[in-house]
């Protein structure tokens, strides 16, 4: 078990981790971790999780991520853990040169909530360097007439690394005319000098080879030589001097290869070939080496190749004129390189989000960076999205933007936009980057169904065939996708005896009505039906929005007016023709006086049958049929779909009921006794029996 911390360090912990998180809020806060050149890749830099403030699982959850400038990723983030590791083995020499202190920067991005944290990397040098002479042979002309204490400066060694790891000292083997000093530049850099302590001859000795040694201030020490070769002159009293020590010349970086660049000039008293000079580098680096070069005879510098203000901003060469006698002087050039707008803002996409549900407020579309490695108004940027687009840019930290959404997007206005970042920069030329971003918005369900009519009127003639089609109601959902699509249903009618679900149904997927069973208009008037049914119609979002509609069925008795007819209805009916009103009255004319026919010839029949019931000795049942016989009407009536005999012998003394088949046994489906029975139910709940 962990011993807990004593209270007052913990409140100090506590004050310090809120202290923390306070100023990192503030974006003013900035990490600094610094880690040794040429580590493998995966190692060990820092506990990001814990420098943070954060648990184990928090970055994660938060959506971390390393950022670096440009598209080069020099850290990772291993989420688990919460360490930071190096993504790649970091060569201080390729990413600084001799900028020292190295700084490499770093943002930590949380995506959730946002939050900026910017890292600075400090690359300290190792000493994996070794001095180096860009000449394997120094060669030196002294006269033989200098004095000892004559001072003569060498070529210096280079070295890549910095600080202490930089060359340190210089030494000169063992000899009777020379010794060695180790002095300082003004801007520390160390050279050797070698010092005459015994005058030359050079009848005696004509030439001297001494190894020249650098020393770098490693541990262990490397080092680089050369060879000093050392060739005694006879006199010449005059050394060259230039007209200026110092030259400061500014060159554009778009010159073209061959333009001059200055011309240096030095003159010497002496005649003949010891006042002939020539010039020539005297201590430059590679890359001055490279880029320029001197004509020996006129001292005229030229380009040798194109410069890149963006990869070195200046140089600084000594320029060396020598006469025939061995004597030398010595001049400084530098050379500050001026900027033009060569080079287009570039702009890093950090995070984008392609789809994005509608109706969420201030939603984060994209992060990204901007750079341009211009100086000056050249490398200033200003970064602008199309107008009339519901989108803001924020400017999070230097260079970073995030694009999120104006208040809340609306799909069924508009499902997919088009955004266009253009960065430009304040140069001359202006030169500018376009980035297009394709914004897909997905839809919420966020629109109800509705109707294509606010009520529906359907009329269905009486003693129709089952499963018949009565009609369709229809509703559309501006919705898409599962938003959209729709589910139809009835909603249970105000009267809970009324079995709806037994005489009409609705298709869920397309509205289609169908009358379940044959309706009798005799019975269903007793019973007030147009009632009127509710559809219900809803769709299948999360969460499932509703309408619904009124529909009236009107049932039809033969070629009579429907029963009970809408408002609507009864006001178009009263508008008709007196004609048709007279037709209507002459069909039931002739309809009742055909029904009272047909009663009187059944009393007739009936008045027979009982007579002979008597005479024979038996009787016809009384009272009704069973129920479960009766057809859905209720009327009393024997089903349509049986035939009965009843056959009376008096011989026998005993009376029949004979049952024949129903006319279509094969349509009756499984359960259909329940079925029956269920209809028995039905019909003895109106008073049917």
């Amino acid at each position: 078990m962990e011993t807990p911390l004593p209270k007052a360090p913990r409140k100090r912990q506590v004050t310090a981790i809120i202290i923390l998180l306070l100023l990192w809020e503030a974006g003013g806060a900035t990490i600094n971790y610094s880690v040794l050149e040429e580590r493998e890749s995966g190692s060990f830099v820092a506990n990001l999780a814990k420098d943070l403030g954060l648990g184990l699982g928090e970055l994660a959850a938060r959506g971390a991520r390393i950022l670096s400038k440009g598209n080069r990723q020099h850290l990772q983030l291993e989420q688990k853990s919460g360490y930071l590791l190096l993504k790649e083995k970091l060569d201080r020499e390729e990413l600084c040169g001799d900028t020292d202190p190295c700084i490499l920067h770093f943002q930590v991005l949380l995506k959730n909530p946002l939050q900026f944290i910017q890292g600075e990397l400090q690359l300290r040098d190792v000493n994996d360097h070794a001095p180096e002479f860009l000449e394997q042979e120094i060669l030196l002309k002294i006269p033989e007439s200098s004095h000892p204490g004559t001072a003569i400066p060498l070529k210096t060694a280079q070295d890549l690394d910095v600080g202490s790891n930089t060359v340190q000292n210089y030494t000169i083997s063992t000899n009777p005319h020379f010794h060695l000093f180790t002095r300082s530049h003004s801007d520390g850099r160390r050279y050797p000098e070698l010092v005459l302590d015994k005058t030359l001859d050079r009848e005696e000795q004509s030439e001297l080879r001494l190894t020249l040694t650098a020393l770098d201030g490693g541990s262990p020490p490397r080092t680089g030589t050369s060879q000093v070769v050392i060739a005694v002159l006879d006199i010449n009293d005059n050394a060259p001097e230039f007209a200026q020590l110092l030259y400061v010349v500014q060159v554009s970086e778009n010159s073209p290869v061959g333009s001059l660049v200055i011309t240096v000039s030095a003159r010497d008293l002496d005649a003949g070939t010891h006042g002939e000079l020539s010039y020539s580098f005297f201590q430059s680096s590679n890359q001055g080496i490279q880029v320029f070069e001197i004509n020996a005879v006129t001292g005229e510098l030229r380009l040798k190749r194109m410069l890149d203000f963006e990869e070195i901003r200046s140089y600084r060469m000594e320029i060396e004129a020598s006469d025939g006698g061995g004597l030398s002087g010595k001049c400084t050039v530098a050379i500050e390189v001026m900027d033009i707008n060569d080079n287009a803002p570039e702009l890093t996409m950090s995070l984008l989000i392609s789809d994005i549900p509608e109706n969420t407020p201030d939603a984060v579309v994209a992060v990204f960076g901007i750079s341009d490695p211009d100086s000056g108004d050249n490398g200033k940027m200003t970064c602008v999205i199309q107008d009339h687009r519901p989108f803001l840019l924020k400017l999070t930290v230097e260079n970073f933007y995030t694009l999120v959404t104006e208040g809340a997007l609306d799909r069924e206005s508009q499902a997919e936009y088009n955004i266009t970042i253009t960065v430009t920069d304040m140069g001359t030329p202006r030169l500018k980057t376009q980035h297009n971003i394709t914004l897909l918005v997905s839809d919420v369900n966020d629109n109800a169904p509705a109707f294509t009519q606010t009520s529906y009127t359907l009329f269905l003639r009486e003693n129709n065939s089952p499963a018949l089609h009565i009609g369709s109601v229809s509703a559309t959902d501006r919705d898409a996708g599962a938003n959209a699509q729709l589910t139809y249903s009835l909603l249970p009618p105000h009267d809970p005896q009324l079995p709806l679900a037994s005489l009409v149904s609705i298709n869920a997927d397309n509205g289609h009505l169908f009358a379940l069973r044959a309706l009798d208009f005799e019975a269903l008037q007793a019973f007030e039906f147009r009632h009127r049914l509710l559809v219900l119609v809803k769709d299948n979002g999360e969460p499932a929005l509703s309408a619904s509609v009124t529909l009236h069925v009107l049932l039809v008795d033969g070629f009579s007016q429907p029963y009970l007819p809408l408002p609507e209805v009864a006001a178009d009916q009263a508008q008709a023709d007196p004609l048709t009103v007279y037709l209507v009255i002459a069909l039931a004319s002739v309809s009742s006086l055909f029904l009272f026919s047909v009663l009187a010839f059944i009393a007739v029949r009936l008045c027979r049958r009982s007579r002979a019931a008597w005479v024979g000795g038996c009787s016809v049942p009384e009272g009704h049929f069973p129920g479960h016989l009766v057809d859905v009407s209720g009327t009393g009536t024997l089903s349509q779909s049986y035939q009965y005999e009843v056959c009376l012998t008096g011989v026998s003394g005993s009376n029949e009921f004979k049952f024949l088949k129903p006319i279509i046994p094969n349509l009756l489906p499984q359960g259909a006794n329940e079925e029956i029975e269920e209809n028995a139910t039905f019909q003895n709940n109106f008073g049917f029996n």
